[in-house]
């Protein structure tokens, strides 16, 4: 697995120039794994997230754009096991700044619409159960530029800020919902990665 992901940060390129007035494309994975606890029930999940962005370099320290996501969610406790697809469209803002020949910083202010699935499975009964959600939710990323060699780059993340607001609704049956806020704390916590050249 952690071949993988090695992989897939080296094939996920994004190109940058250093000056106002350029564009952008980058992207980057992350993947998470966890045990659970939950009412007597031990067990693990994993999540993997890919996240591409274009943008327009407007300033010298700062960019706009577009950018989408997309989260795989699988996990496996004594009871049963499930999945989640979760994907998202939206905008973003980044500032950036030079802290030395070789390091950059930049936080990614991101907003955007999700939409989703999720099924579950329980080993004493073999009906999947089904929900669908939607919503929107805002962030704010910080992350750390290695510059290499040749306008090459290492773009390393280590979590955020967030917020999200999700209505829930159960076994595609519209008049049974519920709706949720949730924020999150993941610094720390979460890991992405990416490569980047600046031209």
């Amino acid at each position: 697995m952690k071949k993988i992901l090695i992989v897939l940060a080296l094939v996920l390129v994004s190109f940058a120039n250093a000056q106002k007035g350029t564009y952008l494309l980058s992207g980057s994975v992350g993947f998470n794994s966890e045990k659970v606890n939950s009412s007597g029930n031990h067990g693990s999940q994993n999540n993997f997230t890919i996240v591409p962005k274009i943008g327009y370099q407007f300033a010298e320290n700062w960019t706009a754009g577009v950018q989408t996501s997309a989260s795989y969610s699988r996990g496996e406790i004594e009871s049963g096991h499930g999945k989640s697809n979760y994907y998202s469209i939206g905008a973003f803002v980044r500032y950036s700044k030079p802290l030395s020949e070789i390091f950059d910083v930049y936080a990614d202010l991101g907003s955007g619409y999700n939409f989703g699935n999720t099924s579950y499975t329980y080993n004493d009964n073999p009906t999947e159960n089904k929900n669908k959600y939607n919503g929107f939710g805002v962030s704010i990323a910080p992350a750390l530029l290695l510059k290499i060699k040749n306008g090459f780059g290492l773009n390393f993340g280590f979590g955020g800020l967030g917020y999200r607001y999700d209505k829930i609704t159960f076994d595609t049956n519209s008049n049974n919902f519920q709706k949720t806020k949730s924020f999150d704390f993941t610094f720390g916590q979460f890991f992405t990665a990416g490569i980047s050249k600046n031209f």
